[in-house]
């Protein structure tokens, strides 16, 4: 699973992690949605967590520039290849876009299924549970491909 946010805002460019505002509710969305409290853990600990649980993190967008953090100040320069990307992973089931800027952003002529889900972001004003309530797909998805995995016949 690849989870597609827009471009990093300046407290992640600042500390060269993704999603490091602490208003940003992306770790505890997305660690909720799998089981795993990954606000709780250090960031190297949290990639290792996805990871281990089949998610990889990007950007949308390549190049691009803006004041702030907001994505409606966004200029976007390049757009990222992801025809390139999801090119390299052939086991790729799912692309989540966090927020609507990503998914304006994720041009591929074809790809695995895609979802829209809503910004992590402090300042898309969604109460959280109504946020979380759409997140959960991504645990949904997983769940369902270990289930799938673990029926498969052993060669």
């Amino acid at each position: 699973m690849l989870v597609l946010g827009s471009l990093p805002g300046a407290r992640s460019l600042a500390e060269q992690r993704y999603y490091a505002h602490p208003r940003n509710q992306f770790w505890l969305l997305l660690g909720t949605s799998i089981g795993i409290d990954l606000a709780a853990l250090p960031y190297p600990e949290r990639l290792q967590a996805i990871s281990a649980a089949g998610i990889a993190l990007w950007d949308a967008v390549a190049e691009g520039r803006r004041k702030g953090s907001l994505d409606s100040a966004l200029s976007v320069a390049a757009r990222t290849d992801l025809g390139a990307l999801v090119a390299r992973l052939p086991d790729l089931r799912l692309i989540a876009c966090n927020g609507q800027t990503a998914a304006r952003h994720a041009v591929l002529d074809a790809s695995p299924e895609r979802i829209v889900l809503p910004s992590s972001s402090a300042a898309h004003t969604l109460p959280l549970h109504l946020k979380q309530q759409a997140w959960n797909r991504i645990g949904e998805v997983l769940h369902s491909a270990r289930h799938v995995a673990s029926a498969a016949p052993a060669p």
